[in-house]
């Protein structure tokens, strides 16, 4: 596939997001930017949060990882379902009842400032790790397809990459990723639908029967795994681990939070976040059955095997014979699911940092604008640092390093939470500092310890143990005392 089709094809896409963010951010205030001034419809929102919740990572690393894990990442989406549900049903309604425009301004008012500006650190650092990684994909990706052979140097990519992800996002925040994250979802699942019918059709598939045959007779079919309870991949690990990475990094995620937030009321976002709910299970399973039909592919093609997981589906969309309307599709989805993925990112640290650590949300109107502008453009450069560096450093398939960094990061959050939620205790807010980081360490060698010596191998689990550690660490620094959380006007 030329370099040449696919420019263009970025280009294409590009023209469309630019109009429509043109059209969506025209008048837009802080308020458009931070929540969508509230007035997005249900229907909207679900079809925005699809390519949300679908980025770069899992477009690539979600078929790249059924090699070695075969489908077991479904007993992760089934987690994601129940914390759907407690994030609907749970913590949407606290939420719009407080009138928050932040998550962490709800520890302000449980806690007090050095907690909320603890936990919004917290989100931060996990936002601006996950969402780098995000981005680093497409960099790769593209540096591989097409930049290389103009001798452009990775770097450059990564800053024009955030470029234009800066450039449509400045003015109107959530307000522009609502219309365009729809545009992008639209994109996302339908290049995965026409990938998964080429490669059908190349291996003679000709009949749904004939391609659900394929699919659960090859090695990579195994979906659930109950008989091994020290593996990684055992169900109870993988399903309560997807429960709260779920409620954590969407939940508690400013991110994911602030689509769902942007509802008219919490009847409305409650919709949402339960057709997000299936709509997810649905494209993961597509993903997964496009993973198997990759590998697939590749025995039957006599193609070499890439090295890496991650590379599969690039290397056969572009490069694997199939016909060309694959690889503009393959690049569509990938580009769609990042800029979404990477717009969302950068709206949500802005609105975080503006709001939870420089404390503006009592500030005029036009210095709110000028201090959320002044932080955009500065959290577009960190994260395009970060990319470069992690060109030297990622060598795993980056679904996996996410949720590892997930882990570690959003554990404190929603440990931070969940005492704020179940106790009527206060901590003495000078300790709260340490127990963030000591959380995540003492986390790090409970994993170590129980590997080395009872061979157990603690998963994506590893964020409730954090949570836990962080909420035992607050309950000694804490004493008892009636709390109430009045609403913020």
């Amino acid at each position: 596939m030329s370099p040449f089709i696919i420019i263009l094809t970025i280009i294409a896409y590009l023209l469309v997001v630019f109009c429509v963010a043109y059209r969506s951010g025209q008048r837009s205030d802080n308020a458009a930017f931070f929540t969508g001034n509230r007035t997005t419809s249900w229907y909207m929102a679900t079809l925005a949060m699809i390519g949300a919740a679908m980025s770069g990572v899992t477009f690539i690393s979600v078929p790249g990882s059924v090699a070695a894990d075969s489908m077991t990442y479904m007993q992760m989406v089934a987690g994601f379902t129940v914390g759907q549900l407690v994030v609907a049903f749970l913590l949407v309604p606290m939420f719009y009842r407080l009138g928050i425009v932040s998550l962490y301004e709800y520890l302000d008012r449980r806690f007090g400032i050095t907690t909320h500006r603890a936990g919004a650190g917290c989100f931060l650092a996990a936002k601006i790790i996950s969402a780098s990684l995000k981005i680093y994909v497409v960099c790769v990706v593209m540096q591989l397809l097409v930049f290389n052979t103009f001798g452009i140097p990775f770097w450059i990519t990564a800053l024009l990459t955030m470029f234009f992800v800066w450039l449509y996002t400045r003015k109107g925040g959530v307000k522009v990723l609502i219309p365009t994250d729809a545009i992008q979802s639209v994109c996302l699942v339908g290049s995965v639908v026409v990938c998964v019918i080429s490669l059908a059709r190349s291996m003679n598939l000709d009949s749904v029967g004939e391609l659900y045959d394929a699919v659960a007779t090859s090695p990579y079919s195994q979906m659930w795994q109950f008989d091994n309870a020290a593996s990684p991949r055992y169900f109870w690990k993988m399903f309560f681990g997807g429960v709260l990475c779920l409620v954590a990094m969407t939940g508690l995620d400013q991110d994911m939070m602030q689509r769902n937030m942007s509802c008219r009321t919490v009847r409305d976002s409650q919709i949402n976040i339960v057709l997000t709910a299936l709509c997810q299970i649905g494209v993961i399973l597509l993903l997964l059955v496009l993973g198997v039909l990759l590998y697939r592919y590749v025995e039957f093609a006599g193609l070499r095997m890439p090295m890496r997981g991650d590379d599969i589906f690039p290397y056969v969309a572009v490069q694997g014979g199939l016909p060309k309307a694959v690889g503009v599709m393959f690049v569509l989805g990938l580009i769609s699911s990042t800029y979404s993925a990477a717009g969302s990112a950068l709206t949500s640290l802005t609105t975080s940092f503006t709001i939870d650590i420089l404390g503006s949300s009592r500030n005029d109107e036009s210095a709110v604008s000028r201090r959320r502008q002044r932080v955009h453009a500065a959290m577009a450069v960190v994260v395009a640092a970060l990319v470069v560096v992690l060109n030297y450093l990622c060598n795993d398939s980056v679904i996996n390093v996410v949720f590892k960094i997930a882990g570690y990061t959003y554990g404190p959050i929603l440990g931070l939470f969940l005492f704020g939620m179940v106790t009527q205790r206060k901590v003495r807010e000078c300790f709260v500092p340490f127990v963030i980081i000591l959380s995540p360490l003492l986390s790090g060698l409970l994993q170590w310890f129980v590997a080395t010596h009872y061979n157990y191998h603690i998963g994506f689990e590893l964020l409730g143990y954090n949570a836990l550690l962080t909420v035992i660490g607050l309950w000694i620094i804490s004493r008892r005392e009636v709390v109430a959380i009045n609403k913020i006007e």
